[in-house]
């Protein structure tokens, strides 16, 4: 069991795109109201008073799309500076990135995951929901700046959809040829989607592999981060490939991170609701600090149990909250 030292922080709930694995247009969203997100200064609480002293040094800032939050910059300059930050990044779909990369990096992010699902402007559109004018050349016009700024690595997910954006992988993996950028294939998985995931299925992993190797060979890789990734290299190439396969190759004995969701829950596990904590309420009903650090400890003791269950369930089974409810 790997040390639980990850937490994944998710500042809002809403995203400027509709994925179809994440906001599907059947999906029917209910939205936190804004005073109910957890502000800045009570994330900093948190941080600085339950989950640093329990071990935890890193952290991911996801959403919704983490972009649209007010006090961005200044909330990652602050968590930044706290004694006990060991690891920074951010996901984001890249949007609104160009405009703020340089900024971010100034701020103490340093590492960035995109979503890029597709090279083709109308197949992204597809994937995002979107209908009018295209908004793929503003997401690549983002990319293109966080690899200007010099965030590193850059990673690009993609979430394999069959049917949709399969056909593309081997112009993806093949980004990682001569730029230093590191493609994630992720499978795609049944949250909050049930239609689509019933009509299309999902592709395993390994032939996807299968594929790339055939074409140019592939080696065992390495890039920095906290991740599930399993991570290959085309030979030769200046960027990785990582595979996220928790429908083919469950990894849950190996995960070291929890969520906290844009209004103040803490949850063990993305599939999983066992044991969650409403932290937003503790706070603001003025709960000891010492007592909320204890209910975490708590929690944190109980994951090595969740995670096995989930491992021997297979986790293959259907789940309501859509994907940007849960903190992705």
């Amino acid at each position: 069991m790997n040390p639980i030292n990850y937490l994944r922080i998710s500042l809002i709930d809403r995203c400027n795109f509709r994925c179809l694995y994440c906001m599907p247009e059947e999906a029917e969203i209910s939205y936190a109201l804004q005073e109910h997100w957890l502000t800045n200064e009570e994330i900093l609480t948190l941080l600085q008073e339950v989950f640093i002293p329990l071990g935890f040094s890193r952290f991911r800032l996801t959403g919704g799309e983490p972009l649209l939050r007010p006090g961005l910059v200044d909330l990652v300059r602050a968590i930044a500076q706290l004694p006990g930050t060991e690891d920074l990044a951010m996901t984001t779909n890249g949007f609104h990135l160009a405009a703020v990369a340089e900024d971010l990096y100034a701020a103490g992010l340093r590492r960035i995951n995109i979503s890029l699902d597709s090279l083709d402007a109308a197949v992204f559109d597809q994937i995002i929901g979107h209908r009018g004018r295209s908004r793929w050349q503003a997401v690549w016009q983002g990319i293109q700046a966080a690899h200007q700024v010099g965030f590193d690595p850059l990673k690009l997910n993609v979430v394999v959809i069959p049917g949709v954006n399969d056909h593309e992988v081997l112009d993806l993996a093949a980004l990682t040829r001569d730029r230093a950028w590191h493609v994630r294939f992720i499978e795609f998985m049944p949250i909050g989607n049930d239609a689509l995931f019933s009509d299309r299925g999902w592709i395993a992993s390994e032939e996807l592999r299968q594929q790339i190797r055939d074409r140019w060979g592939l080696t065992e890789g390495r890039v920095t981060g906290n991740g599930p990734a399993d991570i290959f290299q085309i030979p030769g190439a200046k960027g990785t490939l990582g595979f996220i396969s928790q429908m083919s190759e469950c990894f849950c004995d190996r995960c070291n991170r929890m969520r906290l969701s844009a209004d103040g829950w803490l949850r063990p596990c993305l599939l999983n609701e066992t044991g969650q904590l409403d932290l937003r309420t503790a706070l603001r009903t003025s709960t000891p600090l010492d007592e909320l650090r204890d209910r975490v400890a708590t929690l944190l003791n109980l994951k090595p149990e969740i995670n096995y269950k989930l491992r021997e369930s297979g986790t293959t089974g259907r789940y309501a909250r859509t994907m940007s409810q849960i903190g992705g």
